[in-house]
């Protein structure tokens, strides 16, 4: 029997018990003790939880939603909402209240599962009486039910809910960058085929180990890891918090490891704490030792015996992805949506890494460039449409089923290329258009630029509001002022008059997910950001530095 051509999460799942139940396949540390699940465990605790979950009075199509960071239980209770027949609704564990309600409410859930949380003492305001917890066994939220208590007191469903291939499996919810999330509706065949066809692309096996530590309630972290899982049978490592972040990474040793932008700088940021990059530099450029030192810097991360790196969700500087190539970490930028459950395009063993594109599209992927260069795209694992949102899915879903994905791109020997978005573009006070992606990218190769926003509406010129970088702020202010400087002069010379950077706003709050600058997945939401500061950018001087 060939799992990848199984069309059910169930079926797949059974095609593992029966070949080697006892392999162990999920990973979770806990107070630094590893605990350790395989196929058995796994339908035997998402049985049970199915008891529960039947006895509570939900039926097939209800909604349940899991607020929770990565954890093999996160993994086993979504497998039992599938057993059941319920229709999963993850949200993001960094929404705040205001979100968590928003969501509940609108997908009309009847139960919220409730884990590892950092801030759930004011994310439990957004869940009103009426939706019932049951808690993962971490601390944190008080909930009526309890994993444990569940795990001892119910039996196994002997049965599970018979579901088609074409039957709603879950409401994925946008990261809400433009305002409100919309929910994207998933069968079982578009989550199976997603990970099929990423397992496809990066030769996944039964040997592989990834780390899933990127939000799973995210298109991109339950493709690539939850589908991939049930379809290849990969192991699954997660972390048990984040000052163990490094530890648990060096225990997973994965065999494929993806990060996003914000990340791959960071990880950049604490190797040059512990060796200057000149002095690293140099040391590549030495015939005996570049290997030496290649190898036990990767080591350090952890990162010693993976095969493939990936890196989605915004595009990556090319100063960063050539600074790690010196240190044979290729990275190969990825990209897909939340209406594609992820799919879209990213990289696979034996393929050239070419900066400036995000690798060739996946399997089942067919990708047409639009007159305006507008990216369609048409997967096996497209949506539904948006859960309660008709209009909005005419606008997104065109009549030969192609997803109008909003973002502006190129195709060259097969490789995709992101130049833009539509919603992006802006026009200046003097009439011009300005793509803002191309040139943010310029300035992401300064080292002390952490996040950007180029705006240009209701300006003459478009004016950049950066967010520092964490070693940047133990810098000298005139020491910052002089590089950003030097690389504004620097960038303005490669771009049109109208399209020239008058200055830069340097924001000295941090954007975060909490202060309502950033999306769940690190993305800028450029409308807060501009509400914020265009009254500064419309006064501010040109060929300066502002600090505000």
């Amino acid at each position: 029997m060939n799992t990848v051509n199984l069309s059910l999460p169930a079926e797949k799942l059974t095609y593992w018990l029966v070949q080697d139940g006892s392999r162990d396949v999920l990973f979770q540390p806990i107070d630094g003790e590893m605990v350790t699940f395989n196929w058995q465990q796994i339908n035997s605790e998402a049985r049970k939880l199915v008891s529960f979950l039947q006895e509570q009075g939900l039926n097939p199509g209800d909604k349940v939603a899991i607020l929770s960071k990565n954890c093999a239980h996160w993994i086993i209770s979504d497998i039992a909402l599938m057993y059941a027949g319920l229709v999963s609704v993850p949200i993001y564990p960094t929404a705040n209240k205001d979100t968590i309600s928003y969501v509940l409410e609108h997908s009309e859930s009847k139960m919220i599962l409730v884990g590892k949380l950092d801030n759930w003492q004011a994310q439990a305001e957004g869940i009103p009486e009426s939706v019932p917890k049951l808690a993962f066994p971490y601390p944190g939220m008080p909930a009526e039910f309890n994993w444990n208590e569940v795990q001892d007191k119910y039996e196994e469903a002997e049965n599970i809910t018979p579901v088609k291939p074409d039957d709603l499996m879950t409401i994925l919810y946008t990261s809400g960058s433009t305002g409100n999330p919309k929910g994207a509706m998933h069968n079982y065949q578009s989550f199976v085929n997603a990970g099929k066809n990423v397992g496809k692309r990066m030769q996944v096996s039964t040997e592989d180990r990834i780390m899933s530590y990127l939000p799973l309630s995210h298109c991109t972290e339950r493709a690539y890891v939850e589908s991939t899982l049930l379809s290849y049978g990969l192991k699954v490592y997660f972390v048990d918090s984040l000052d163990t972040f490094a530890q648990d990474l060096n225990n997973a040793k994965p065999t494929i490891f993806g990060s996003v932008p914000r990340l791959w700088t960071q990880f950049q940021k604490k190797i040059l704490t512990k060796m200057p990059n000149r002095k690293l530099q140099t040391l590549l450029k030495i015939p005996l030792l570049n290997n030496i030192v290649r190898n036990k810097i990767k080591k350090q991360m952890g990162l010693d015996q993976a095969r493939l790196f990936v890196s989605g969700s915004a595009p990556l500087s090319e100063k960063i992805l050539q600074w790690y190539s010196k240190l044979d970490i290729n990275i190969g930028e990825g990209w897909g949506m939340t209406e594609s459950f992820a799919c879209g395009s990213v990289l696979g063993p034996g393929m050239d890494v070419r900066i400036g594109t995000v690798s060739k599209p996946l399997p089942g992927t067919e990708v047409v460039i639009a007159e305006d260069s507008e990216i369609l795209l048409k997967t096996e694992s497209d949506m539904l449409g948006y859960y309660k949102e008709e209009e909005k899915t005419k606008e997104t879903l065109n009549e030969q089923g192609y997803i109008h994905t909003g973002d502006l791109g190129e195709m060259q020997d097969g490789y995709l290329s992101i130049v833009g978005r539509k919603k992006d573009i802006f026009k200046t006070e003097k009439g011009k258009y300005v793509a803002p992606i191309p040139i943010e990218s310029e300035f992401g190769d300064n080292e002390y630029i952490e996040q950007m926003c180029l705006m240009g509406t209701q300006l003459v010129q478009p004016v950049l509001v950066i967010n520092l970088s964490e070693h940047a702020l133990a810098l000298d202010k005139k020491d910052i002022e002089q590089s950003l400087l030097e690389t504004l002069a620097a960038v303005n010379t490669k771009l049109e008059a109208h399209a020239k950077v008058s200055a830069i706003i340097v924001a000295q709050q941090a954007w975060t997910t909490d202060s309502g600058e950033l999306t769940p997945t690190l993305k800028v939401k450029r409308h807060v950001v501009e509400k914020t500061y265009l009254p500064l950018a419309q006064k501010v001087e040109k060929g300066t530095i502002s600090w505000h």
